[in-house]
């Protein structure tokens, strides 16, 4: 497996869709419901018969809705296409069996539409507006960015507008990321070694960042709260974090992984934690104080304050706190190629690696109280 994301829209359970490549059996998406509480994992699988899952997103407006980038063969030739799915009624918001009968009850997707790919060429992935009615959709395709819109019942998606790569050689996007800031008008993209910035209403290039990375670029995340902080990550085994704004230097680098590294994450709600997932078969959870919305820590009120502490908080404003590596996770034995946080919980993110091994983890209960108190 290599595709994981969370149900964008569900805020109250914690659940993650997982989709599978097996070349000899039909393809499926796993529904992971995690049961905080009990520490339960329950898992309900719909069948995904059309091809092995390359990338899955998640409608942010509707619990049932999602898409994936899947191949299919047709003349000995391997496409890579995009589709909107419609899961059944009953697991849009879970269900509470448990694993052992799950077996039995194997349910298919409800097909709504193809984002039809046949002039565009090889599917990448599929972005839904992070703010939207869940009717805007971005996908990228070799070198092609196409804007879709779904009409009313998703059952047709409509090419809005589109926006061709330029230049010498096979010029193919890798993975592409659609920024929550700027009234949701700004998409970045990422292509062999560059990050580009695009503006959706002309779709025309806003900035470039030339060799962001020595080799690959595999992924790009934009900060929740900080509207020209980006995060990039690639094969040179390097996170860097970018100031949209002054695009010739990055802002932080990080080198914690020992090789590609596939996925970056800021954290929804702390964009201190960042996220990275490699091919070195560990996640890293990494505390990036410097370049958050926080940097000195929570200011406190001068009116609460006594004398003494006053002194005392007046020292402690000035020095922003510093950046560092919270926890190194071991618990995959292959390659790292996806990480998320939960939608519904901020301090639980999942893993999930190439043979197929899902874990779930917390933030450190220390650094979580360290951040809220």
């Amino acid at each position: 497996a290599r595709a994981l994301t969370p149900q964008t829209a569900e805020t109250d359970a914690i659940r993650f869709l997982i989709g599978t490549q097996s070349l000899r059996y039909d393809n499926q998406i796993h529904i992971i419901d995690f049961d905080d509480e009990n520490n339960i994992i329950n898992k309900n699988v719909l069948l995904h018969q059309v091809g092995e899952i390359w990338h899955i997103s998640t409608s942010p407006a509707d619990k049932g809705v999602l898409a994936t980038c899947y191949n299919k063969t047709s003349d000995s030739k391997v496409m890579t296409c995009a589709a909107v799915w419609r899961m059944p009624k009953e697991l849009e918001s879970g269900s509470h069996e448990s694993p052992d009968d799950s077996s039995s009850n194997t349910q298919t997707l409800e097909l709504l539409c193809h984002l039809d790919n046949t002039a565009h060429g090889n599917m990448a992935c599929v972005m839904w507006e992070p703010m939207g009615d869940g009717k805007k959709i971005i996908s990228l395709a070799d070198n092609n960015i196409l804007l879709w819109d779904l009409q009313e019942s998703s059952a047709e998606a409509v090419l809005s507008s589109s926006a061709a790569l330029e230049g010498k050689g096979q010029l193919k996007f890798t993975s592409g990321r659609w920024s929550p800031h700027h009234n949701c008008t700004q998409i970045a993209t990422a292509n062999d070694t560059t990050v580009r910035g695009w503006d959706t209403r002309t779709m025309r290039q806003i900035y470039c960042i030339e060799n962001a990375h020595g080799q690959l670029v595999r992924d790009l995340d934009f900060n929740p709260n900080k509207q020209y902080y980006l995060a990039s990550c690639g094969d040179d085994c390097k996170v860097k974090f970018w100031d949209t704004r002054n695009v010739t230097e990055p802002v932080k680098t990080l080198e914690e992984h020992s090789h590609w590294v596939w996925n970056v994450r800021y954290n929804h709600s702390h964009d201190q934690l960042i996220l990275t997932g490699s091919s070195d078969s560990r996640v890293i959870l990494s505390n990036m104080v410097s370049i958050s919305s926080e940097p000195f820590g929570h200011m406190v009120d001068d009116d609460e304050l006594s004398d003494q502490e006053d002194q005392h908080q007046e020292e402690k404003v000035k020095e922003p706190l510093q950046d560092s590596v919270i926890a190194t996770y071991e618990e995959h034995e292959d390659s790292v190629y996806a990480v998320e946080w939960s939608s519904a919980d901020p301090w639980l993110f999942a893993s999930l690696s190439y043979d197929g091994r899902l874990v779930i983890n917390r933030v450190p209960r220390a650094l979580k109280y360290h951040i809220l108190l």
